[in-house]
């Protein structure tokens, strides 16, 4: 009994000490890259919406395709991997009493594997040597340096997991018969997804080089497009997954209630790691190497990614609900009114959390073979992605920043700035609600993706297009305003608010909550059960693509 006693007395101190100093200055280097980073292919965004609509002309010199290849790579991969990494650092150094020494320095090491690589790819872009937009996969061949730089992006990044899988056995050891505190969990959750699907675009990125530097004449296009989105699609829903362990424990926290079973929460963790890397197939859908049986049966393993998304729904609307109704909301949406919707640490991800019904939505469109055939290659696809990326991930990432960016910096979220957050918060909503609707209606009549002009010459059906286009333009112009509103709203909270304490908002579990089960805890059996699940969904058809191939693909650049 006094063990038990001396135990929660400790677990309590480690609870208030925050996220250790030295810790915090990792986490605040990764989110100035981040919004450094937002910044730049936020106006980059701007730029490629106004010349696509024909409202601007790049300078000579500088072409669409440069333009989007870059927006992709920084917003896509760099902006969310250093936030990704940021943040989950922050919820291990809290969650584990600072994390260890030998694990901060894998941590230094890969920002500055990271760093270089981006440079690298970057400045081949800027030179007019890698226009090969942010899915890279042949026929189209960048500059050799291009695809170095993205081998030290996944180094750094392996540096980060394998540092964390260092600190995560390491309390493990210490903790015996102990669960993970669960903001700990997400973190292994989500570093253990990323190498595993960071594994098919390494292989492909190994196979592009020597055939880019002339050492071998061809590729098999199939194989390396197939690795690519092997890693491609699974890393949206790593992002998504960094979301929800926003959504299942802050955000609780924040409307005054507690989260939902953690039972529950764990296995979601579970199944997202477990079922994701599958569901990249159906990004090939229309790609005529593949059966239809295996297409079929990707659309199903797609589609179970759903069954985790509809439990987190459950569970968030009943601890949403529940926090409401303790507040004193009345009738069947009177809870619904009680929520604290002037505070941005809540609005940002509500809205992100509500943002993910269409998005899922358009998910379901996206895999399933019929209604693919209608939206595939267009503006649809684009659309559907700045609402599950652009709103579902990024404003919970903008909401996170309100209520741990001045905990790390010591400082204060002040009325004024939550303010400032709120209409950031709105006018980023309202931005992206013009431009990815606007999208998703110009993808149902034809308007194609990845084109910088979509005039075909004056035809009748292309030219009515453009209204499309130019509403994508007013709808990227709100995004930019928002862009730079939480640039400095980040900024400001890092080096100018008030000095003083900001609560670290991790909710307390349901007072009749079950003890939380062992078996959870088990990630060398859940890494099993991932590659079972990708040697079933991956073995048969790359190897009937390598046996049966085509005539591989020289290089081709085609700006």
């Amino acid at each position: 009994m006094e063990q038990a006693k001396n135990i929660g007395i400790r677990e309590n101190v480690i609870s208030n000490l925050g996220v250790n100093p030295q810790d915090a200055k990792i986490s605040l280097t990764y989110f100035t890259i981040s919004f450094a980073t937002l910044l730049i292919g936020g106006l980059l965004g701007l730029i490629q919406g106004l010349e696509r609509a024909g409202l601007y002309s790049l300078p000579a010199g500088f072409n669409y395709y440069q333009v989007l290849s870059a927006h992709g790579l920084l917003l896509l991969v760099v902006f969310t991997a250093t936030f990704t990494i940021g943040y989950q650092l922050a919820n291990l150094s809290h969650s584990f009493n600072g994390l260890l020494p030998k694990v901060r320095k894998m941590i230094w090491i890969g920002i500055v594997l990271k760093v270089i690589g981006v440079v690298l790819a970057v400045t081949m872009i800027v030179l007019g040597e890698a226009s090969v937009l942010y899915t890279f996969y042949p026929p189209l061949a960048a500059h050799p340096i291009f695809y170095i730089g993205l081998v030290l992006l996944v180094l750094g990044i392996w540096s980060v997991a394998f540092g964390v899988f260092i600190n995560y056995r390491h309390w493990r050891k210490e903790n015996p018969g102990k669960p993970t505190p669960i903001l700990a969990f997400f973190a292994m959750g989500v570093f253990v997804l990323w190498f595993f699907a960071s594994l098919g675009v390494t292989i492909e990125v190994f196979m592009i080089i020597p055939w880019v530097l002339g050492w071998v004449e061809t590729i098999n296009v199939m194989v390396t497009r197939t690795l690519f989105w092997w890693f491609g699609h699974t890393l949206v829903n790593i992002w998504y997954l960094v979301a929800t362990s926003a959504w299942y424990i802050i955000v609780p926290k924040i409307v005054g209630g507690k989260h939902f079973n953690e039972k529950l929460i764990r296995l979601v963790v579970i199944l997202l790691v477990v079922l994701n890397i599958p569901g990249g197939f159906h990004h090939q859908i229309i790609d005529p190497a593949i059966s239809i049986s295996i297409k079929f049966l990707h659309v199903f393993m797609s589609l179970s990614i759903a069954v985790p998304s509809l439990m987190t729904a459950f569970a968030m609307f009943y601890v949403l609900e529940k926090a409401g109704r303790k507040k004193g909301g009345k009738g069947l949406f009177g809870w619904f009114k009680k929520l604290p919707w002037g505070d941005v640490r809540f609005l940002a991800p509500m809205i992100a959390m509500i943002a993910f019904i269409p998005g899922g939505a358009g998910g379901i469109v996206n895999t399933s073979n019929q209604m693919n055939q209608v939206i595939h290659n267009t503006m649809w696809v684009v659309g559907h992605f700045h609402v599950t990326v652009g709103v579902s991930v990024v404003l919970t990432f903008f909401g996170i920043c309100y209520w741990l960016i001045p905990h790390l910096s010591k400082r204060q979220l002040t009325p004024k700035m939550n303010k400032i957050g709120v209409i950031q918060t709105w006018i980023w909503t309202i931005g992206m609600t013009i431009m990815a609707g606007s999208m998703h209606l110009a993808g149902l009549v034809g308007d194609p993706r990845r084109t910088s002009d979509t005039t075909y010459a004056g035809h009748e059906t292309a030219l009515s297009w453009l209204p499309y286009e130019y509403v994508f333009a007013t709808g990227a112009t709100l995004l930019l305003i928002g862009v730079i509103i939480q640039v400095y709203a980040v900024f400001n909270m890092m080096f100018f608010a008030p000095k003083g304490k900001t609560e670290y908002p991790v909710s307390e579990p349901e007072d009749d909550q079950p003890k939380v089960p062992m078996w959870t805890e088990r990630w060398g059996l859940w890494a099993i059960v991932l590659l079972a699940v990708v040697a079933m969904a991956y073995v048969i058809p790359i190897v009937d693509m390598i046996v049966n191939a085509p005539p591989g693909s020289p290089p081709i650049k085609t700006w």
